[in-house]
């Protein structure tokens, strides 16, 4: 019996240091179970887990939905207090594990190599949202735009990339930085100009 808990604690520190933890900033907000939304920003990010920074916290053990700029929709219950935040646990499913997992190593490279963050930027409507995604290979596919900024755009499409794949959005290449359900959103590889970007604005 004691052996058998052994291996089980033994499993549980792999299993920990599995979920290597990146540090990186996104901001975003989220929401307790009464439906009260509060800002926050991430501290850092595993596939089990987040601690955030928020003037705000839930109970221990309380469920928390938050939204994170780059990331989207993630969940988990709080774990722990500290000073000026909270960290939540998150048991997710393999394939998101490593879905998530792909982009914090995006995120991560994007930091080191000193990338412009996406969020940054204004984000509008244009006034026409028709355009194409072509995907590394060449194969062309129809996407609707959901906004856009001077670096990057939110499409639905039925398609889909790794993070970090080099795209086409028109005739703009970019490359991938999140993917959601129905949809992704891209970085170009160039800001578009000021002087360019307004709801007129064409990809």
């Amino acid at each position: 019996m004691r052996a058998a808990t052994a291996f089980a604690i033994d499993a549980g520190r792999h299993e920990r240091r599995r979920h290597q933890r990146v540090k990186v900033r996104l901001t975003g907000q989220f929401m307790r179970p009464d439906r009260q939304e509060f800002p926050c920003a991430t501290i850092d990010i595993s596939p089990g887990g987040i601690a955030f920074e928020a003037e705000a916290s839930g109970e221990i053990g309380e469920r928390i939905i938050a939204y994170l700029n780059q990331i989207g929709r993630v969940e988990g219950t709080v774990a722990r207090h500290f000073y000026g935040g909270f960290a939540i646990q998150m048991k997710l499913p393999p394939l998101k594990r490593e879905k998530l997992a792909d982009q914090l190593t995006w995120l991560a490279n994007r930091h080191i190599l000193g990338m412009p963050e996406d969020r940054r930027h204004e984000r509008i409507e244009p006034r026409n949202r028709s355009t194409t995604l072509t995907l590394p290979g060449g194969r062309q596919h129809l996407a609707r735009i959901i906004d856009i900024s001077r670096s990057g755009a939110a499409l639905t499409v039925d398609a889909s990339a790794p993070i970090g794949a080099p795209v086409v959005v028109g005739a703009r290449p970019a490359q991938i930085v999140r993917v959601f359900d129905g949809g992704l959103a891209v970085e170009f590889n160039r800001l578009i100009p000021e002087e360019m970007f307004d709801e007129n604005v064409r990809l």
